[in-house]
């Protein structure tokens, strides 16, 4: 087992602008934000999802990545409804954030708000950690084992953002953490492309799930912009574990390219070698192969075309709506159930004690 640590990632946040609520800059978590970033600037905002110089203008591609690093806003959470999921999760929590300060060639939120969509952070971490615990009241323990845990109701609190990005910003993730501690029937969980080292004093004594996102590290280094290198992520999973984390895998999303098995049976080895016993026998993994969208595909060709060598496939892919209505592309049905049988093949192969939890 490697020990050595690879040099850290580039921290992703350099915050020299923020756009806040008012209700969001006076409460006590908005106060505390704003004291966090002394020198940057401060613009009163009415909404958090419209501000007309920062969402929806897919022109400005010359301040996407720096709109991400430097740009924060601050907001209240209106709607703190949690929502059945099934498969990273079994309920998907009110989201303490949305955005990230990353920029991930293929990443779908971004099109939601704006195509940069910097982070929000939602200040009334009281309300949705609230919301998380009334809702696991309600549940009682968990009467069957499913793909998602034995024993605990699993909620995903980054759906929408990186956590351990977030934990730079404010306590939000280590107050979700002191909630599950104690919460006896549940668990949080979410998944992160980024080693964010101040977690590992965060006590989630088993009741935390983190995911460490991974793809081959060559593969990553065109697609995962800004995000921690994959040596890092993979050196962290020990760490993790060590601290009482719940360590799983996120293959997400997995890119099928000229060569791609042979860049993936090496990814396993390399975990394989990081992780210790006790690693091993606590870790599982999901696998999602890549869904892609025209729309993000023309946005991406303007800013980093060489990124689209390997999203924009045609010969492999074929259209698909999703449930919200988009039209998207994936790879065709009949390949992509082979690509998935190979997946698991090869993880089998290189670590034959991960639990694929699911897979499509």
């Amino acid at each position: 087992m490697s020990t050595a640590l690879p040099p850290l990632a580039l921290p992703p946040l350099e915050v020299t602008r923020i756009l806040a609520e008012p209700a969001a800059a006076e409460h006590p978590r908005g106060r505390a934000i704003l004291a966090r970033f002394p020198d940057a600037e401060r613009v009163t905002i009415a909404s958090h999802w419209n501000i007309p110089d920062l969402h929806g203008d897919a022109e400005q591609l010359d301040s996407y990545v720096r709109t991400k690093r430097s740009v924060l806003v601050l907001g209240v959470k209106k709607t703190l409804a949690v929502r059945p999921n099934g498969r990273s999760a079994d309920f998907i929590a009110p989201s303490h954030s949305n955005g990230c300060a990353m920029a991930c060639a293929y990443c779908y939120v971004s099109r939601r708000k704006g195509y940069a969509n910097p982070i929000t952070t939602f200040v009334n971490i009281d309300g949705i950690t609230a919301a998380i615990a009334r809702h696991a009241g309600r549940l009682g323990p968990k009467p069957d084992a499913n793909q998602v845990d034995p024993l605990a109701w699993v909620y995903d609190v980054g759906e929408n953002g990186d956590c351990s990005v977030d934990a730079l910003i404010s306590d939000n993730v280590r107050d979700l953490t002191a909630l599950f501690r104690r919460l006896p029937n549940a668990k949080g969980s979410f998944a992160t492309k980024y080693v964010n080292r101040d977690l590992l004093d965060y006590d989630p004594a088993g009741r935390m799930r983190i995911r460490f996102s991974l793809m081959p590290a060559e593969l990553a280094r065109t697609l995962d912009v800004r995000a921690a290198p994959i040596p890092e992520r993979i050196a962290a999973i020990e760490e993790f574990v060590r601290a009482g984390w719940e360590v799983h895998l996120n293959f997400s999303p997995v890119v099928v390219y000229e060569g791609w098995t042979a860049a993936y049976a090496e990814l396993f080895s390399q975990v394989d070698a990081a992780l210790s016993e006790r690693a091993r026998a606590q870790i599982a993994a999901e696998v999602i192969f890549l869904t892609h969208n025209e729309e993000l595909h023309d946005l991406n060709l303007r800013w980093h075309p060489k990124a689209e060598e390997r999203l924009w496939t045609p010969r492999w892919q074929e259209p698909k709506r999703s449930e919200n209505g988009a039209v998207n592309v994936r790879y065709r049905a009949a390949l992509k159930g082979r690509m998935i049988a190979m997946f698991r093949e090869l993880l089998a192969r290189h670590m034959p004690y991960c639990r694929v939890r699911y897979a499509f």
